[in-house]
């Protein structure tokens, strides 16, 4: 017999406020659509899941306008962000429109978006997804991946405790 899980004894509040105790690096997830638009969205849900083959992984709400795109689509890049692209992270979070406008970034080798000054990217096929509660989890293989010439010792943008922060070394 499969034991269920228990009711939640916490409210969203309070499991959002726990979440956010942990840090993460922000990305921008870019892709283009089958009409040519570029689409591009700002995330925090980027996690490795193997080397061999190497997978990555990020989730993405399931009440996203792009979310069909992202569903469909073949490929897309994962835009590791620096911590002097707040702005970038802001637009492609926040902005209506064209989010790429202005924004510099060049094809990568499946046409998908690479954008300038990222510490690093993985372009990905889209391998698989999975519908989680509200969000699906993507699964990328990543084809080709890259790091920003200074990339090693450039500092990553992070979130945490709802705020965006720079990396200070110990």
């Amino acid at each position: 017999m499969t034991r269920r899980a228990s009711p939640p004894n916490f409210d969203a509040a309070a499991f959002r406020r726990a979440l956010g105790q942990f840090a993460t690096g922000v990305t921008v997830i870019t892709t283009r659509a089958p009409d040519g638009q570029l689409i591009g969205i700002t995330a925090s849900s980027f996690n490795s899941v193997s080397l061999s083959p190497p997978l990555v992984l990020w989730s993405l709400a399931t009440r996203s306008a792009s979310m069909p795109v992202f569903r469909s689509n073949s490929h897309y890049v994962i835009n590791v962000l620096a911590a002097s692209q707040l702005d970038l992270c802001k637009r492609f979070a926040t902005v209506k429109g064209d989010r790429f406008e202005g924004v510099s970034h060049a094809a990568g080798d499946t046409g998908m978006p690479v954008l300038n000054g990222a510490i690093a990217w993985f372009e990905c096929h889209n391998r698989s997804r999975y519908d989680e509660g509200d969000h699906v989890i993507f699964v990328g293989e990543v084809e080709r991946c890259g790091v920003r010439e200074d990339g090693e010792n450039a500092s990553p943008l992070v979130f945490h405790g709802g705020a965006f922060h720079q990396l200070q070394s110990l």
